[in-house]
């Protein structure tokens, strides 16, 4: 019979994580990067790694690695994150980082010694509450300087300010990038976040690359005056603007996009935001997807010159800052097909897929082979407190990804 996880350890793990960020009074899980919150995790997992025997450390920008050591050469990494979106789920994150751990204790109590070192790793802030994907960036080298000084959040902070406010060291950041050839391979376990799986009735799935993603913060300035005594044909309404640009996103997936492009308008801030007043400034996110980073250059364009066109309507002025550009990545195809064989040793219904969200893996891939695993998600739901995936499926997953490192670390 195959090596299979502790289910019971790794559920108390992962209903233990999800106590920190439990506030009274909100739904769901909140462990924003680089709140109090998000670090008593970091702790809380640093202190479950060593009680495995493992040598856990936290780098200048948030990073958390545990190593095994074990073997000889570059390691294999395993691993997700720890940080949440405001009134996130439980397993987002977790699941990942708690089966990467449960894996280790596994190979541990059946006296396997793998060939390789083996590093369990919870990056920081994954969720981009400031507009990347900074702990896996950092790991690889990718983080731009300027971008890592001015960064900001929804509510104006500073991605400086919060880092060091938690006593860490972003001007260190350089320090923490992992030379080309220093990590044999790195593996992902996580929840799908969409309904494919589900509804195919499949058990896993094996990602074949993930989508890019850019994100913008677009500002329309126009008049804020009275609603009753302004003509409409008068009127300099940043709302108007706002909602004459919604209305084109249909268009501008179906002129320029495809089956894989995504498009979504996400926070909004109006001001002044009262009844009886014409909003002055219209303050929102876009968010962009495909697989294609020509078709997201594209959907990119369309939505500039749709909102050039929104501003001209309606007479305002426009501001669009970059927070993020992440291309579209391919996943390493061999180790990819390592998962989908171990897979089907399991027993387990599998497929390959694209990932439409955005992960670790796709960064990791930029410095070793990387590999994602899918468990299914209930409904299609992630980034909600009603996220959910049955222990059986975690279990599935979590064996799957304990397969995957004995696959890369033995051989």
């Amino acid at each position: 019979m195959p090596l299979m996880v502790d289910l019971d350890r790794l559920r108390a793990d992962i209903e233990a994580l999800a106590m920190i960020g439990t506030i009274s009074g909100r739904p769901g899980i909140n462990r924003p990067s680089f709140s109090a919150e998000d670090m008593a995790g970091r702790r809380w997992f640093m202190a479950r790694c060593a009680e495995a025997g493992l040598s856990p450390s936290m780098d200048v920008v948030g990073n958390v690695i545990a190593r095994w050591e074990v073997g000889s050469g570059p390691p294999i990494m395993a691993g997700s994150h720890l940080d949440t979106v405001p009134d996130g789920g439980v397993y987002d994150g977790p699941l990942g980082t708690c089966a990467a751990l449960e894996a280790v204790r596994v190979m541990q109590a059946a006296g396997i010694t793998p060939a390789r070192p083996i590093e369990v790793v919870a990056t920081a802030d994954e969720e981009g509450r400031f507009g990347g994907m900074l702990g896996s960036q950092a790991l690889t080298g990718q983080v731009d300087p300027a971008w890592l000084e001015r960064a900001t959040d929804a509510e104006g902070v500073r991605l400086w300010d919060a880092m060091r406010a938690q006593g860490l060291a972003p001007e260190r950041f350089p320090e923490v990038a992992r030379p080309p050839g220093s990590v044999e391979a790195f593996l992902e376990l996580h929840i799908e976040q969409g309904p494919v799986l589900e509804q195919a009735g499949l058990e896993i799935g094996v990602a074949t690359g993930v989508s890019g993603c850019f994100n913008w913060t677009v500002t329309l300035t126009g008049v804020a005056n009275h609603s009753g005594t302004t003509p409409m044909h008068l009127r300099h309404d940043a709302f108007a603007g706002l909602a004459a640009f919604a209305g084109r996103v249909p268009a501008i997936i179906e002129d320029v996009g495809g089956e894989q492009t995504r498009l979504t308008i996400g926070k909004v801030d109006l001001a002044p935001n009262f009844p009886h007043t014409i909003p002055g400034r219209a303050t929102f996110s876009i968010i962009g997807r495909d697989t294609s980073e020509a078709v997201m250059r594209a959907v990119a364009e369309a939505c500039r010159r749709e909102l050039d066109q929104a501003c001209r309507a309606h007479g305002l002025d426009l501001e669009l800052r970059e927070e993020s550009w992440l291309a579209p990545v391919s996943l390493d195809a061999a180790i990819a097909r390592t998962l989908e064989a171990e897979s089907q040793k399991l027993g387990y219904r599998t497929t390959t897929m694209p990932s439409g969200a955005g992960h670790d893996a796709q960064t990791m891939q930029h410095l070793a082979p990387s590999g994602l695993i899918f468990v299914p998600s209930v409904g299609g739901i992630s980034h909600a407190p009603e996220e959910h995936t049955p222990w059986p499926d975690v279990e599935r997953g979590a064996n799957l990804l304990l397969h995957g490192i004995m696959a890369l670390a033995t051989r």
